[in-house]
C-alpha cells in the first residue's frame, strides 16, 4: 500500500510511463518482506528495452522488473534507491521522504 503521494502525482507517473519515459515515483510503503524499508521508488517505463538499458546503468537485473502491472517498473529500496535518486536528480524525493 502506498502512502505520502497524491492522486495527481500517481496520474503523472502513469502518464509518463505509458508515454515511454523513464519515470520515478517515491512513496511510503509497508511490506513485511522488506524489513527496515519504509519507502520505495518505482522506476517505470512502458518501453521495456529502454527500461532494461536504464537499469543496466545502475546494475539492475532485467529479472527484477515487475511485469505484473500495466506499468512495468523496478522497485528501488535502501542505498540503491538513494543512490539512483541522487544520480537522476531527484533530490526532492530524498528530502521529502527523509532518505
Amino acid at each position: 500500500m502506498a502512502f505520502g503521494i497524491n492522486r495527481e502525482e500517481l496520474i503523472q507517473w502513469k502518464r509518463r510511463v505509458k508515454s515511454g519515459e523513464i519515470a520515478l515515483l517515491t512513496h511510503y510503503w509497508q511490506d513485511s518482506r522488506f524489513k527496515g524499508c519504509y519507502t520505495v521508488t518505482k522506476a517505470g517505463c512502458n518501453d521495456i528495452n529502454k527500461l532494461i538499458d536504464w537499469g543496466k546503468k545502475y546494475d539492475l537485473k532485467e529479472e527484477w522488473i515487475d511485469y505484473h502491472s500495466r506499468f512495468p517498473h523496478f522497485d528501488l529500496f535502501g542505498n540503491i534507491q538513494k543512490s539512483i535518486l541522487l544520480k537522476e536528480g531527484y533530490n526532492h524525493h530524498i528530502h521529502r521522504f527523509n532518505l
